[in-house]
């Protein structure tokens, strides 16, 4: 540090870390330039070659004994996130396999598949799922990146790609890799650019608030609602009501008040008026609405709001969505016992256990730990002790 502050620039692979150090400490992104770390903002290989970048990723994703080193690293909050401005620049240089040419059937092979995948992680968990995704992406979807077609279908599978790629970014925050699903993420945004897909990008930029909130970082989860909010002006009312819902849970971290009350009132509003249709994965509904009133309500310290929201978003969500019925019980339960009301907590954490065991996810993992955390102080409880006893075999299964 001493030597940066006499003038002389850090190594290269130090860089990152200190810009995140400054990021976190000044509540803002700090970049390259600004830190005096590049000669010229924005400084970047803009030849680099995406869709091997993509190939990369994937690849090293197909590797069991290399997913720990994808993971590793810090969640970035000084992460540059691709702005709206065309960048089909980049494909246009990517030269095309004239002897590999594809049509609108792969694009639809790619939108079923994702749509599939997605499906098995909403049943299954992130660590069962996105293994499948990886290897698509590498087997399939590169090939038709690089292969020739007419330009609407080229558009078409830059958008598709998009998706899988939002996906499996997705899914990597399911198992709470956090590093390597902002990577996906980021690849995600690309590929929506390049396709001008509003609805792909805006789709991942709320995504990453959500995962922004999730790990804390209000302030970054606030920029990146709102940017997803500004890149849709044309938005329908589903998206409208997706992306408001988001920005009210993110500025209630910040403890914008009413401001996210007011975000809600907008969600609430648009979800009226919304189509009754939705993509298989990246929708929002009723119960996703419900779950953000909740987490509003948390945010703003009304626990009781919080759970009576909770429960109706549990009442009215799609039976399909196993993953997430693990999860919302078992925060359910949480919150409950948090206001004294054990018998209640007990029963959603036994509903939780229901499903437990046929999920693999990070996200559900760490609320099963926190259900062995709040009960602690609860052990001469006879209802907890019967509990207890069915969920440690669980633990040691799960971490065979």
């Amino acid at each position: 540090m001493s030597h940066w502050l006499a003038g002389t620039r850090p190594m290269a692979k130090y860089r990152q870390v200190v810009l995140e150090v400054l990021s976190r400490r000044l509540g803002r992104v700090v970049t390259a330039f600004e830190a005096g770390f590049v000669d010229q903002p924005d400084e970047q290989e803009q030849s680099e070659d995406m869709v091997r970048g993509l190939l990369d990723l994937g690849s090293a994703d197909m590797d069991p004994s290399r997913r720990g080193v994808l993971g590793a690293g810090l969640y970035s909050v000084a992460l540059t996130v691709p702005g709206w401005p065309d960048v089909v620049g980049r494909f246009e240089r990517l030269r095309t396999d004239p002897h590999s040419r594809i049509g609108m059937g792969e694009v639809e092979s790619v939108i079923a598949m994702t749509e599939r995948i997605s499906e098995i992680d909403d049943q299954f968990g992130g660590r069962t799922a996105r293994p499948m995704a990886a290897a698509f992406m590498v087997n399939n979807i590169v090939p038709y990146l690089r292969a020739t077609a007419s330009e609407g279908v080229r558009k078409a599978m830059l958008s598709a790609a998009a998706d899988h790629l939002y996906l499996t970014g997705y899914m990597a925050v399911d198992e709470r890799l956090d590093t390597l699903g902002q990577r996906y993420y980021t690849k995600a945004l690309e590929l929506a650019l390049a396709a001008g897909d509003h609805l792909a990008y805006c789709t991942t930029l709320r995504g990453m608030s959500v995962q922004a909130v999730e790990l804390g970082h209000g302030s970054q989860a606030v920029r990146l609602a709102e940017a997803a909010s500004s890149a849709s002006p044309q938005a329908g009312p589903r998206m409208r009501a997706f992306l408001a819902g988001q920005q009210a849970h993110a500025l209630a971290q910040t403890g914008d008040r009413s401001g996210a009350l007011a975000m809600l009132r907008a969600a609430e509003v648009a979800m009226e008026q919304a189509e009754s249709r939705a993509k298989a994965h990246g929708s929002y509904d009723p119960a996703s609405l419900a779950y953000h009133v909740a987490q509003v309500n948390r945010e703003i310290g009304d626990r009781e709001g919080a759970i009576r929201a909770l429960q109706r978003s549990e009442q009215i969500r799609p039976a399909v969505y196993r993953r997430a019925r693990v999860r919302h019980r078992a925060m359910l339960a949480e919150w409950q016992v948090e206001v004294g009301r054990l018998e209640e907590a007990v029963r959603n954490w036994h509903l939780a256990l229901d499903d437990y065991p046929q999920v693999r996810s990070g996200r559900a993992d760490d609320r099963f730990r926190a259900m062995m955390g709040a009960t602690r102080p609860h052990g001469r409880n006879p209802r907890v002790r019967e509990l207890l006893d069915r969920a440690r075999p669980m633990a040691g299964a799960r971490r065979g």
